[in-house]
């Protein structure tokens, strides 16, 4: 006998293991119908897992967080399996969950178009029209290292093998499309149904410019057509307020390629960045602020102590002289701790409160600074 606790406290008796999607099933039609995954003792699982033994179960559907993640997740597969059903020759690579939307990295021999775009998108919905089953199964780790090896995809062979030695690995199906994840997946490519491809981007493998660079395919995906919509609609109106757009047009401020995520401020524009830090030196001051200023570059060793060297040395620029290695602050907090830090202090001094209208540089990836 299996006892499954529901999130409203009620309990249900089961003679046998059963799938999330029984359990749905036993509570309604609707909600087994409106079943995307499940979470068992607040694990995600699909809707295909087993119960073995006694559990709390909630069943996941599009009203649920969860369940809008699962359907971005999906979609990020559905892409990749419309891409490689049109384009063979394209390796796949890593294809996560992001803020409303998702994206999939692709190897291919030549850049993707505009008109490639719609033409995936396409696919995109004939295969999801089809309802094809989402298949879960699980290979241990150099079983599927040697599939992904013989199906060419070398760049999902190399994700593999950096998993632990003796662990299994679980890989999802739809149709002809094979890809690994940890899931969990929607039962079926038919309960992706909104969905848009929005660009195509440039990315270096594993985020390392010395990589290989691939092709970044961003999509959107919801639950319902007018959520999208409204998304569309928001993005449009927010390209119209686009500050790159706007400090063209009013000659406040432009970038150039010899200065990537640098400003080069106009008459205009900096008198406006003049009275804007006029206002918040006053913010500043009625807050019990008292304005400080650090160096622009502090020796390595610093960088060791306060933790960023170990936590934040690829993003930041460094530089040397006199045999000594500097680097370029990527905050101005470590400055600050030394100001504080210069002198005897006393509780009584407390609270101290520093700001600073400081420069900081962090070494990026290219793309990554679009606000």
């Amino acid at each position: 006998m299996i006892q499954i606790t529901l999130p409203d406290g009620s309990k249900r008796q089961f003679d046998a293991p059963l799938t999330v999607a029984e359990v749905a099933q036993s509570i309604g039609a609707g909600l087994f119908k409106a079943a995307l995954a499940g979470k068992v003792d607040d694990k995600l699982v699909d809707t295909s897992y087993r119960i073995t033994q006694d559990a709390a179960v909630a069943i996941v559907t599009e009203k649920d967080a969860e369940g809008l993640d699962i359907i971005r997740h999906s979609t990020a597969h559905l892409l990749a399996y419309a891409v490689k059903d049109l384009y063979p020759e394209a390796q796949v690579t890593i294809g996560p969950v992001i803020d409303n939307g998702f994206y999939y990295d692709f190897a291919y021999k030549r850049p993707f178009t505009p008109e490639d775009l719609e033409k995936i998108e396409a696919r995109m919905a004939e295969l999801a029209r089809k309802d094809e089953p989402v298949l879960r199964k699980v290979l241990p780790r150099d079983e599927a290292v040697d599939y992904f090896k013989s199906l060419g995809e070398h760049y999902k062979a190399e994700i593999i093998a950096s998993i632990p030695a003796g662990e299994d690995v679980s890989l999802y199906s739809e149709g002809a499309f094979t890809d690994l994840c940890r899931g969990p997946h929607v039962p079926s490519t038919g309960r992706l149904k909104v969905f848009k491809l929005m660009k195509v981007a440039g990315a270096y493998w594993r985020g390392d410019h010395r990589n290989a660079q691939l092709q970044r395919i961003y999509g959107t995906a919801w639950a319902k057509k007018e959520d999208q919509d409204a998304y569309l609609h928001a993005l449009s109106e927010a390209e119209k307020r686009d500050h790159r757009k706007l400090g063209k047009e009013l000659d406040l401020f432009h970038f150039q390629e010899e200065a990537p995520g640098l400003a080069f401020w106009h008459p205009k524009g900096w008198a406006l960045w003049q009275a804007v830090e006029q206002y918040m030196r006053q913010v500043y001051r009625d807050s019990g602020y008292q304005e400080v200023k650090g160096p622009q570059i502090l020796d390595v060793s610093l960088w060791k102590r306060s933790g960023h060297w170990d936590n934040y040395s690829e993003n930041m620029f460094f530089t040397e002289s006199e045999k000594r290695q500097f680097a370029i602050k990527p905050m101005n907090c470590p400055g600050h701790i030394q100001i504080f830090n210069s002198g005897l202090r006393s509780y009584r001094d407390l609270p101290i409160r520093y700001g600073e209208f400081g420069s900081c540089h962090r070494n990026e990836p290219s793309g990554a600074l679009h606000g």
